[in-house]
């Protein structure tokens, strides 16, 4: 009984695993790869945010709020209503980039490697230039108020969203926009999290991600 019950468990596991459809969401990403990269590595200096190595259910979830309207993007409309995305792609390209590994230190290159295998390479490092800001002030607010959803590390959990290796340039439009009302906040009752710092404090946090930024093979 014992072991029957190990077999269904590893066959639930197996077919749980085999849910998201790796080349579907590959094939979906190439529509995203026009404003996010090939890699999701983002562009236009945070213009566009880095999705690849993204928590899967924060992409999926995103991409849920986008088509319904919950959040409101319009240059994501096209993408996610118009297409009548179904939850079945969302969850297939969010595992998709959710797997992709950018590199967190600088390629070595060939001697002979020309100019755009050079640029290409570096365009999946995932480096973020260290913001200016009160590194202290940073980690003890990031600590208190922020750890408990993104992480200590601040890799997220969950639907909330990895924060390390973002551009600093987006995280700062996003804390806006909730401080502002523009967005909602991830939790309702959090809301006033962010409404009570600083717009310094908001600088301060940035520079103490950039300082812990995981750094990866």
């Amino acid at each position: 009984m014992k072991q029957r019950l190990i077999a269904l468990l590893l066959l639930a596991a197996a077919q749980l695993a085999g849910a998201q459809n790796l080349e579907k969401g590959k094939e979906i990403n190439a529509t995203c790869a026009g404003c996010h990269g090939e890699f999701g590595q983002g562009g236009k200096k945070g213009e566009y945010p880095r999705i690849g190595g993204q928590r899967a259910a924060h992409i999926a979830d995103q991409l849920k709020a986008f088509r319904n309207r919950t959040r409101l993007n319009l240059p994501m409309f096209p993408y996610t209503q118009e297409r009548e995305m179904s939850d079945q792609d969302a969850e297939d390209v969010s595992a998709y980039l959710a797997a992709i590994e950018l590199p967190t230190r600088w390629p070595d290159f060939k001697p002979d490697d020309d100019a755009l295998t050079r640029l290409t390479a570096m365009e999946k490092v995932m480096i973020i230039p260290r913001a200016p800001g009160d590194l202290e002030n940073g980690k003890k607010i990031y600590n208190k108020e922020c750890f408990a959803c993104h992480g200590k590390d601040g890799m997220g959990r969950g639907k909330f969203p990895r924060l390390v290796g973002q551009y600093t340039s987006y995280l700062m439009k996003q804390m806006t926009s909730f401080v502002t009302g523009e967005r909602s906040h991830d939790e309702v009752e959090m809301r006033g999290i962010l409404n009570e710092l600083k717009a310094q404090d908001l600088q301060d946090i940035l520079a103490y991600l950039t300082l812990i930024q995981t750094v990866q093979p």
